[in-house]
C-alpha cells in the first residue's frame, strides 16, 4: 500500500497517527496474503469525502463489510450496485422510512458524506470473509485522533452499538449531540435501534443551531 493513499486526505493527514503509526500498520498490511477490504485506494475514503471543519455529523462503525465487492471505505454504506443490501444498512433503511418515510435508493451513501457527515470506521481494513479479522492491527489510534481533533467545535455522534459507545466515550455529551443506541444489526436492532429515530433528531439539532440538515435520503441537486 502506498502512501500516495495520504495524498487525497487532507488536514486529516497532520494527525499524529500518521507519523506515529501508520509505516508500522502499513508494513502488516503488505505482509498479509489475505484478501484485504477494502481495495488500497478506498482505505482512507471517509477521510477523503469530508475535511474535519466541514464535519456536521459522524457516524461510527465497527469494520467494513467482510463480503468481497461490499466495502468501499464509507461506514455501513456499500457500492451502489450491492443487492442485497448488507443486513445492518437494511436495518438502517428501515429505521429511515420509520423516521422520515424514505430512505436511499441504493446502499451508497456517499452523498452524506458529501453533506458533512463523517461515516467512519473503528478499523478500516478486514480481511475477506473474516469479520474483525484487524481489529488487533492498531487502527483505532487514528479514530482516537480523529475524534481529538474534532473536538474543536459542537458535532453530532450517532453512536450505534457498545464498541461505538466505548470508542467516543471520551465526547462531551453537553457540547455535542451524541446519540447512543443498540446496533442496527439483525442481532440487536430490536433493542433500541428501531425506534430511535436518529436522523431527525440530528436534524432537529442542526436547525436548531442554525446549520442546514442532512438530506439523509437523496443527494441534494445543490451539493
Amino acid at each position: 500500500m502506498s502512501d500516495c493513499a495520504l495524498r487525497g486526505i487532507g488536514d486529516w493527514a497532520q494527525l499524529p497517527f500518521f507519523a506515529r503509526d501508520w509505516h508500522d500498520i502499513k508494513a502488516r498490511l503488505c505482509a498479509d496474503q489475505r484478501q484485504i477490504l477494502p481495495p488500497p485506494g478506498l482505505v482512507f475514503r471517509a477521510l477523503e469525502r469530508v475535511q474535519p471543519e466541514a464535519v456536521k455529523v459522524v457516524i461510527l462503525g465497527q469494520d467494513p463489510y467482510p463480503t468481497p465487492g461490499h466495502a468501499h471505505g464509507l461506514a455501513f454504506s456499500a457500492d451502489a450496485k450491492t443487492r442485497p443490501l448488507p443486513r445492518s444498512l437494511g436495518n438502517i433503511f428501515k429505521e429511515m422510512q420509520d423516521d422520515l418515510r424514505a430512505a436511499p435508493p441504493n446502499a451508497d451513501l456517499g452523498f452524506w458524506a458529501d453533506q458533512g457527515v463523517l461515516l467512519l470506521n473503528t478499523i478500516l481494513t478486514v480481511p475477506a470473509g473474516e469479520a474483525k479479522g484487524h481489529d488487533k492491527l492498531g487502527w483505532q489510534s487514528l479514530t482516537g485522533d480523529i475524534l481529538d481533533r474534532l473536538e474543536d467545535q459542537p458535532r453530532a455522534y450517532l453512536l450505534w452499538g457498545a464498541g461505538a459507545q466505548k470508542t467516543a466515550r471520551h465526547v462531551d455529551p453537553t457540547a455535542n449531540l451524541k446519540i447512543e443506541t443498540a446496533h442496527p444489526s439483525p442481532l440487536s436492532a430490536r433493542r433500541g435501534f428501531f425506534g430511535s429515530r436518529p436522523f431527525s433528531r440530528v436534524n432537529a439539532w442542526l436547525q436548531a443551531r442554525g446549520a442546514q440538515a442532512i438530506n439523509w435520503t437523496h443527494a441534494p441537486e445543490n451539493i
